[in-house]
């Protein structure tokens, strides 16, 4: 089998890959792995695409019933590591990662911290930033270093 030709003309990668030019501004992976599975994660999937998708924001083809314009991206994904205590879901740029969300949770995501900016943090189990040091959420939600 032959090697796929590379594409060095970033414009007809952009008119291949149509999410480079959209307007991104959250990445939400949805574990779907062995263990959330079991502790329904499909529905928590489910719950972010539907709601999204409803409101317009879910980014995807329009055939699809998604918004090519839209500004959250939602990927199925295996295990992020602490499945034990799943269905976990993390949004990035922001590196939260919520722990035991129920598809009865998305909505509250979604308003508080997708669309407001504000971490729900009775889900929030750790906070990942950018410079790469691993913050846990306090009783009185506040993040600790």
């Amino acid at each position: 089998m032959a090697a796929p030709e590379f594409i060095e003309n970033v414009e007809q990668l952009r008119a291949l890959a149509p999410v480079v030019t959209a307007p991104i501004r959250h990445h939400v992976f949805v574990c779907t792995g062995k263990s959330c599975s079991a502790r329904d994660s499909a529905e928590v999937l489910a719950a972010f695409e539907g709601e999204l998708k409803q409101r317009g924001l879910l980014f995807g083809r329009e055939a699809k019933g998604k918004n090519p314009r839209g500004s959250i991206v939602v990927t199925e994904c295996a295990s992020v590591g602490f499945c034990s205590i799943g269905p976990a879901v993390m949004v990035y740029p922001d590196g939260v990662w919520y722990a035991q969300v129920r598809s009865s949770d998305v909505a509250e995501i979604i308003d508080e911290h997708l669309m407001n900016g504000r971490v729900v943090s009775r889900l929030a189990l750790l906070k990942v930033p950018a410079e790469g040091v691993a913050q846990t959420s306090k009783a009185n939600n506040e993040w600790e270093a």
